[in-house]
């Protein structure tokens, strides 16, 4: 039985695929599996990863509305390595997952902006007054803390004005590794000066790319399927992060109960994203700014609104702006992208 074959080369045909674009080529990749899978059947069909992968695949096609006729993939790359699924595979979340299970893995988006706003795993969406520092993931492979400050003085709002992230220590991949971003300081580089996770065999499969220098970065943590993304877009912060299921479903309920992306902001810390303060006028000319960045009068919009008439800067648009495009790469179904509220 091949199967293993099969869903190696689909998870290398769609490993590299991003963006608004990615549609096609998923559908080409799917239907290239299928046909893998159909060829193997015969010796496959008394195979339990064979039968996973089959249902996964139809389950797939229907959540990215893919007809079963069309182009399909291109034939894989040549792999370097004959012998196997070694230790460097061990740090390739995905391919690590596939391997095991006969399936891709499925994953969770939240973000921090603004405000700021938290969509959380579960895509709850939440204004919060959250001064001070507070936990956004706390998991046995990864915590995020954001420090939040008023908006202006006086003000129940708050904005991220700093996050912390420790990459936490993982066998074989990577020693652990922190990173922290302030306020006119978003580095491309962990707190040590190093861009990857160390001398360990895996060390590569952490890495920090920027994407514009002092203002985004985007770190890739492949071996436990996670990308996070950092920006600065006025006077704030935003973070949003693209996990595996597994990896962010891993923490205990006693020690990590706290995760401001998992249970969103404590009641009593939660705002109406109603915008107050500076009158019906100032609340019009904030729409029709926001309306030019996001044309969907969704969760985001809203959020930009309330963010412009709070804080009276119109750099704010750019926050919601950076954060519907952070969902619309890190979100699997594009059809959870906008929240209405």
């Amino acid at each position: 039985c091949k199967i293993l074959r099969c869903n190696s080369e689909y998870v290398a045909a769609t490993l590299p695929l991003r963006g608004p674009a990615r549609g096609a080529a998923v559908c080409a990749a799917l239907r290239s599996y299928s046909r893998c899978t159909r060829r193997t059947a015969r010796t496959c069909r008394g195979d339990l990863a064979f039968h996973s992968a089959v249902h996964g695949i139809e389950d797939l096609m229907i959540q990215h509305n893919c007809s079963r006729e069309g182009p399909v993939a291109g034939p894989p790359p040549p792999k370097p390595d004959p012998r196997g699924f070694g230790a460097l595979d061990a740090c390739d979340y995905e391919r690590s997952f596939v391997f095991k299970h006969g399936r891709p893995p499925g994953f969770q988006h939240c973000a921090a902006f603004g405000d700021p706003h938290i969509r959380t795993f579960h895509h709850d969406f939440h204004t919060c007054r959250v001064q001070g520092s507070w936990p956004l993931v706390d998991n046995h492979y990864l915590f995020v803390q954001a420090t939040s400050s008023p908006v202006a003085e006086g003000s129940n709002a708050t904005v991220t004005s700093k996050l912390t992230i420790i990459f936490k220590n993982m066998k074989e991949c990577i020693d652990q590794k922190v990173y922290q971003a302030e306020l006119d300081n978003v580095p491309s580089a962990f707190q040590d000066g190093s861009v990857d996770g160390g001398a360990r065999p895996g060390g590569a499969s952490l890495a920090i790319h920027e994407l514009v220098p002092g203002r985004h970065v985007e770190i890739r943590a492949r071996y436990i399927g996670t990308t996070i993304s950092v920006r600065q877009a006025g006077r704030q912060l935003s973070f949003s992060i693209r996990a595996a299921e597994e990896v962010a479903g891993a923490f205990s309920e006693e020690e990590q109960d706290l995760q401001l992306c998992v249970g969103g902001c404590p009641r009593g810390q939660r705002l109406s994203r109603s915008p107050r303060g500076r009158g019906r006028a100032a609340a019009d000319a904030a729409r029709a700014l926001c309306r030019e960045m996001l044309p969907v009068e969704d969760a985001y919009f809203h959020s930009c609104v309330f963010d412009v008439v709070t804080s009276g800067d119109a750099n704010f648009t750019m926050a919601a702006r950076g954060a519907l495009e952070d969902a619309r790469v890190f979100l699997p179904d594009a059809g959870k992208i906008h929240i209405f509220l």
